[in-house]
């Protein structure tokens, strides 16, 4: 019992998750500003943002739903925690696997999400709404490209299981070139779960001040901005394990040496598409995800069935 509470509230849990998530934060920052010729911040500007908000006061709006305006910040935090201890990370297993396990991340990684909206939502704010009705906009686009795309090598290694669809692919690292594509589009959809440019039409400053969170300050914000931090590791822990399950096999050091590794390349790419495109609008961040990326993710679950029935 008390390994347990310590990898649930250390390593690898949310403390590890938080350190890891500010240190990735910086990482994606540097990367970002590089691509642009610019110098980029400090180390420790992450936890410098972080520590400068929560020690602002907490404004909440007069008219907003108190309850679900306090409680969404929580929620969102603990929901991504809670979709890591089902990830693996230095070896073939998660700290809690079981059959299906893959299912219940990404059900668990869209809860932050729904909390951004009824965050929004709740605030009563016109630009609040306003970017609380894109994230659920965006919601619809994006997370079916993520489920299809995430869920096609697990069709290929003939599992629901994450640790076995990462003992398949080490075993068969041939087959993960049949993924490709499908790792690409992942990349797509989290870069709009994570409502990074060119998906950040639901917090367009230039548009709707801060969008879902303009209300929002204090904690609460800092909260909120931790959340995305720790999603966006999960994200690519989960986009690392399914994908590039590389490393696995040798020992928890030098696997979760290249558990960061993996993570790092991942966010690389994440900035690198945040600085070739521009902002999309929403009506065309729903058009290309649905005209152009879903066609692919279904012709990638294609390929995959057909070489799973050449193989049987």
């Amino acid at each position: 019992m008390m390994m347990q509470l310590f990898y649930i509230l250390v390593f690898p849990g949310f403390l590890f998750l938080c350190l890891m998530a500010l240190a990735i934060e910086y990482f994606d920052r540097i990367v970002y500003a590089r691509l642009q010729n610019r110098k980029g911040p400090p180390f420790y500007q992450p936890l410098a943002d972080f520590i400068k908000l929560a020690a602002k006061e907490e404004i909440v709006p007069e008219c907003a739903d108190k309850k679900i305006f306090k409680l969404m910040p929580i929620i969102a935090v603990t929901a991504a925690v809670t979709a890591f201890f089902y990830i693996p990370i230095w070896g073939y297993e998660s700290l809690f696997p079981f059959k299906g396990d893959i299912i219940v991340v990404l059900y668990i990684l869209t809860i932050p999400t729904v909390t951004f909206f009824l965050a929004g939502w709740s605030s009563t704010s016109l630009y609040a709404t306003i970017g609380a009705t894109r994230t659920l906009t965006q919601l619809f686009s994006y997370e079916v490209l993520l489920f299809l795309s995430v869920l096609a090598p697990a069709l290929l290694a003939d599992t629901w299981s994450m640790s076995e669809i990462a003992i398949y692919y080490s075993a068969n690292p041939a087959m993960m070139l049949i993924n490709i594509v499908a790792f690409f589009i992942s990349l797509v959809a989290m870069l709009g779960k994570l409502e990074k440019v060119p998906f950040d039409i639901a917090e367009a400053e230039t548009e709707i001040v801060g969008g879902t969170f303009t209300e929002y300050t204090g904690r609460f914000l800092a909260l909120f901005r931790m959340a995305i931090d720790i999603e966006m590791v999960v994200g690519a822990s989960l986009i690392a394990a399914v994908f590039l399950p590389f490393g696995l096999s040798m020992g928890p050091v030098y696997g979760f040496l290249f558990y960061i590794l993996k993570v790092l390349f991942i966010v690389f790419l994440l900035s690198l598409g945040r600085t070739v495109f521009a902002r999309f609008r929403i009506d065309q961040m729903v058009r290309i995800c649905w005209k152009y990326f879903a066609p692919l993710a279904f012709i990638q679950i294609v390929i995959i069935l057909i070489v799973k029935g050449v193989i049987l």
